[in-house]
């Protein structure tokens, strides 16, 4: 029996092809505890592969069949070959950072299989200085950015001496009491026959606000369309203008990944009166401002960012499939002064937030989806006569403590992410303890090395602080 895929999530196997992978994947390096070392790490991974135990999320097969009219669904409880899914590499000495962000970008250009569960995990030996890397990925339809944050959380811990921690591909045991990584069930919450009746009360409750939604999804598509008409903040734009970012694409990937103490990014939103988030479409404004101004590349018009936002309520990080809305954001790459740009992007972003507050969870669904057609146009290989925003650019929340597994802390969680025809740049940030990360994905085919944006966030991170005095 296959459960119901969402016509979002099957949009991302649809659209995906050999130049078109749509999985997103992070990077996760770890630094081993006092007296061991990469082969410590990997003698326990090892171990937790010969247990072979796969989580429930990571069991799911995509699958579609007559039966379903042809229709993607989600087929539960595959058995899981972990010895196809979990895999060894080494880095050639000396094992730096660039042979690492090098092999990285290269298992992210692969297609996942579809005959299995859609992820991979790849343990990765030869770093310098005794550390180790995990490279895992898993395909949008199965999980958005935010669950997929969640899912390694759960096989982390605060506390460095916890040790017998399951392998992030493993089932949270609630045996493991020691652990805390289950909460258990409050005092007074329902119990297995309380179910019932709540989910008719609910269905109830839906079955009335279901003309209200209809009656109000109209005005809704009015007012979005007239404010991306007058270029304000909100889920749709009309003014992206062409650049060398909205170009198709091949399966090729680019990779680079740098780190900031997030305490900086705080301190400038602070004395803005701005969001953390606000501060990174700033950075990244500038950065890419530079970037495609030294190669000749910057369009007239300010560049329009589509901006990700989740809609999932807390607790619901696990469940599988993806939901969000979106903004667009205007990036002011047009203004050469820093703190102008900083000041639009602020206001592009304040504008959406607001008209989104007014609306319910479905009508953003439908608004975003409107200012998504254009990209999912292009993904599907379609044309249409609004070009898409030039560049997708998400801030997943990651964990503010520190981190362990078996001991092992982790140093840096390094997000990749997925670009497509019409958006050859992605730019995906994570928070992680005190630091945050910008991990930019790229078409090889389309785009040059990376490594000079990564120093263009540094200087527009700069030039912000010193427009502020700090």
């Amino acid at each position: 029996m296959l459960l119901p895929m969402s016509p979002t999530d099957s949009m991302f196997l649809l659209g995906e092809s050999r130049d078109h992978p749509m999985h997103v994947g992070g990077l996760a390096l770890f630094e081993p505890p006092d007296g061991a070392d990469a082969q410590t790490m990997r003698a326990m991974l090892d171990a937790a592969l010969a247990r072979g135990t796969v989580a429930p999320l990571l069991r799911k097969r995509a699958r579609r069949s007559v039966t379903t009219l042809g229709q993607w669904g989600w087929e539960e409880g595959t058995p899981v070959d972990l010895g196809h899914h979990i895999r060894h590499d080494a880095l050639p000495a000396p094992g730096g950072i660039t042979e690492l962000m090098t092999l990285v970008a290269r298992l992210h250009s692969g297609l996942l299989d579809r005959s299995r569960p859609l992820w991979e995990m790849h343990l990765i030996e030869g770093l310098t200085g005794g550390r180790f890397a995990a490279y895992m990925k898993i395909h949008h339809a199965l999980a958005d950015g935010v669950s997929a944050m969640k899912l390694l959380r759960s096989a982390l811990s605060e506390d460095p001496d916890v040790s017998g921690m399951p392998a992030p591909w493993e089932p949270l045991v609630r045996e493991r009491p020691a652990l805390r990584l289950v909460p258990n069930p409050p005092a007074g919450g329902p119990g297995p026959f309380d179910l019932p009746a709540a989910a008719l009360r609910a269905a109830r409750s839906a079955a009335g606000e279901v003309a209200g939604e209809v009656a109000g999804m109209v005005p809704a598509i009015a007012g979005t369309i007239d404010r991306a008409r007058r270029q304000r903040g909100g889920p749709l734009t009309l003014s992206a203008p062409k650049s060398m970012l909205n170009v198709p694409i091949g399966g090729a990937r680019r990779f680079a990944a740098r780190s900031w103490p997030i305490e900086r990014l705080r301190l400038v939103a602070k004395f803005a009166d701005a969001t953390v988030n606000d501060v990174v479409l700033a950075m990244c404004s500038g950065a890419l401002r530079t970037y495609m101004n030294d190669l000749d590349a910057l369009p007239a018009d300010p560049l329009i960012a589509m901006v990700p936002v989740s809609l999932r309520d807390q607790g619901q990080e696990t469940k599988a499939g993806n939901e969000i809305g979106v903004l667009m954001c205007n990036l002011a790459t047009h203004l050469a002064n820093p703190a102008a740009r900083f000041d639009a992007v602020r206001v592009s972003m304040r504008e959406g937030k607001n008209a989104m507050r007014t609306r319910s969870s479905a009508q953003i669904l439908a608004m975003s989806a409107l200012g998504t057609a254009p990209l999912a146009l292009s993904m599907l290989g379609l044309g249409g006569p609004i070009r898409p925003p030039n560049v997708m650019i998400s801030n997943v929340p990651g964990p503010s403590t520190p981190l362990y597994w078996n001991g092992a802390r982790l140093t840096a969680l390094y997000p990749l992410s997925i670009p497509v025809d019409g958006q050859a740049l992605n730019i995906t940030c994570t928070s992680t303890d005190d630091e945050i990360a910008f991990g930019l994905t790229a078409c090889r085919r389309a785009l040059p090395p990376l490594a000079p944006l990564l120093d263009h966030l540094d200087d527009e991170l700069g030039a912000l602080e010193h427009a502020l005095g700090l």
